[in-house]
């Protein structure tokens, strides 16, 4: 199956590496430190992790790094059936940023000020501290209220001067497995860290989230910024994430062996979920709008260079509304909006009502 014209990677993601706490605004890539690697580990790809996950904090009181999914999904089988075609299976959620902050409440969590420097969109309350109880409900600045999840990644900057997309930057949920009738919710409080910040740009460009890299004006297919945007013109970068889950655990210590990409069953073109990940959920693909145009040679990221670029996502969806839309936009095979109207298929209806709450 292609997604906007390329073919998922059949790999698994995420090696684990331990990282070390960096102070605000540092650029630079995390130091790291051996640990356990999973199947991904051979394509050169490393985990970013805490320091050790040893600290206690809010959802995980023992500080061992693996948060269990109570309960757990077992039994499933990965799904390798071929539903009726249908190219589009997808809603938005479209949300604003809403503050900046040296924190990371997956990869150091309990600790502000650990982190290089993030862009938050969504939930307004995010912060080291944030837990699956605090964002559960809260304020948040997407379209629709019941996602108060909080999705994060490296602040951009031009020289000193931060940069921060402007309005609401498109979230999709879209199936990444060819049976896209078997994608069922994310689990309240999962949550996972999508690339790298240690990456090399070899490693950005073949990793199974990629998605045209680094692009303005006519300058596509970047693993860093390109030299030069044209005037009135925007840095975009789309990236996404893996959406074949374990089952078993909302968090692991590197943040990424609990998720994988799909992979290609042998013999065919048809992407299904590994065995050790057999639970397809949505497939996030940020596509992120940076308005910032002429000469790119200040602009980097809190992280460092462009392919140092990755992103967080805590899910805290109110569950209803979270089915509701997956159920009707990406089970339904429909290209849906935030309302989970599919403009092509008036006649299926929408989801949400013009406030973007369920009726």
């Amino acid at each position: 199956m292609k997604i906007r014209g390329r073919t998922l990677s059949g790999l698994l993601l995420a090696a684990a590496l331990a990282a070390s706490a960096l102070g605000a605004g540092t650029v630079a890539a995390l130091d790291t430190a051996p640990a356990a690697a999973t199947a991904h580990a051979a394509t050169g790809h490393t985990g970013h992790v805490t320091a050790g996950s040893a600290l206690p904090s809010g959802d995980d009181p023992d500080g061992d790094g693996y948060i269990p999914a109570v309960p757990p999904v077992t039994g499933v089988t990965p799904s390798d059936a071929v539903p009726p075609p249908a190219y589009f299976h997808e809603f938005q959620a479209n949300c604003s940023v809403t503050h900046t902050a040296p924190d990371d409440p997956i990869v150091h969590p309990g600790r502000p000020g650990a982190s290089h420097d993030h862009t938050f969109m969504g939930n307004r309350s995010t912060n080291a501290h944030s837990t699956t109880a605090s964002l559960t409900g809260g304020a948040t600045s997407c379209n629709a209220p019941a996602d108060a999840s909080a999705y994060w990644m490296p602040s951009l900057y031009d020289g000193d001067r931060k940069v921060l997309p402007v309005g609401p930057q498109v979230i999709y949920y879209k199936s990444g497995v060819t049976d896209y009738t078997s994608v069922r919710p994310f689990p309240k409080g999962l949550r996972f860290v999508v690339g790298n910040p240690a990456q090399s740009a070899d490693q950005f460009r073949d990793h199974g989230g990629w998605v045209e890299g680094w692009e303005c004006g006519d300058s596509y297919k970047n693993v860093d910024f390109p030299a030069r945007c044209p005037a009135g013109t925007q840095l975009n970068i789309r990236m996404q994430a893996p959406s074949c889950w374990n089952g078993l655990h909302l968090d692991t210590p590197d943040h990424q062996s609990h998720m994988a990409y799909p992979v290609v069953k042998p013999g065919t073109n048809h992407d299904v979920c590994p065995a050790s990940h057999p639970v397809a959920l949505p497939m996030i693909e940020f596509k992120m709008a940076f308005p910032v145009d002429g000469d790119m040679s200040r602009v980097r990221l809190s992280s460092g260079r462009g392919y140092s670029f990755h992103y967080d996502f805590f899910n805290a969806w109110e569950d209803r509304t979270l089915k509701a839309l997956v159920d009707h936009c990406v089970v339904g095979g429909l290209q849906c909006d935030t309302r989970g109207y599919d403009q092509n298929h008036p006649e299926r209806g929408a989801v949400l009502n013009a406030d973007h709450r369920l009726p």
